[in-house]
């Protein structure tokens, strides 16, 4: 999904070594819609008094009908689903794979690295990178109310606004953990893991880059699900000059070497440089 998170680093769509998750069941349900109907006490207040009622109605009825006139079609599973299978293949109807994915990124106008594409596969709670199922497309996109091209697009800067709530962010930050990894590890490989962290923490965390770079000549081949949670509230509560840090507190050893590491880097103390730490 994410395009090439776990080949790339942070470009393309098709994970590696990634095995077909289970057929989602098909879920063809006739979308329920409701028509206008008519208020009978109108009907009775015409009939019983015309000159008031017929003023009333028309005010009424010429605001219900301005407002009924901007009022999106209902949402249609069925349409929906149609739309999903756009994207797969008469072999496997109901697993939309990378291929699928880049062209769904193409109509929608995302790249698949922009993290809104995140944003779209936690609402799914898609369980697999580079693959949507038709029951998780169905549980997305029926919560957005769109089951087109057209709605989607229109629900973009709806979905990246909801990235400016701490808590919503926390949220699709944890979840990224889960679908950044493998099905059968309880991490995630770290080269995956820092693209993961680009997408989310690259523009908000003003220490980042010098985080990125960390990870990047660090002993650590993984992040483990304790470390992942940790850096989140570490970029949210610690000063860029650390100096705010506990050293005693419980923070991950990654953490704490990070920022031994840090302050040599700037200079912040004359910590020794780490003997964890590769030659760059």
């Amino acid at each position: 999904m994410i395009s090439s998170l776990r080949d790339q680093g942070q470009e393309g769509t098709m994970p590696r070594g990634r095995k077909r998750p289970e057929e989602a069941q098909e879920a063809l349900m006739r979308p329920v819609t409701k028509r206008h109907r008519s208020n009978p006490y109108h009907q009775w207040s015409s009939h019983h008094a015309s000159h008031h009622a017929s003023h009333h109605a028309s005010h009424h009825s010429s605001h219900h009908s301005g407002h009924h006139a901007r009022r999106p079609a209902a949402f249609s599973e069925k349409l929906c689903l149609q739309w999903f299978r756009e994207y797969t293949t008469a072999d496997e109807p109901d697993l939309l794979g990378p291929e699928g994915m880049e062209r769904f990124c193409e109509d929608i106008g995302v790249e698949p690295e922009n993290v809104v594409m995140l944003v779209i596969a936690w609402r799914m709670d898609a369980r697999s990178m580079g693959f949507f199922t038709a029951q998780e497309w169905l549980r997305g996109l029926s919560q957005l109310q769109a089951d087109s091209v057209e709605k989607l697009r229109g629900r973009l800067d709806q979905l990246r606004a909801m990235l400016d709530q701490p808590d919503t962010f926390k949220s699709v930050y944890r979840f990224a953990f889960d679908f950044a990894r493998e099905r059968d590890q309880r991490c995630v490989e770290m080269e995956v893991g820092r693209a993961m962290l680009q997408l989310l923490l690259g523009r908000s965390w003003p220490i980042y880059s010098s985080f990125h770079r960390y990870l990047e000549r660090c002993k650590y081949r993984v992040i483990n699900k304790d470390q992942w949670n940790n850096i989140l509230e570490f970029s949210r509560t610690i000063a860029p000059d650390m100096a705010n840090y506990d050293e005693n507190g419980a923070w991950p050893v990654l953490l704490d070497e990070f920022v031994e590491w840090y302050r040599q880097e700037h200079g912040l103390n004359a910590v020794p440089t780490d003997a964890t730490m590769e030659p760059v």
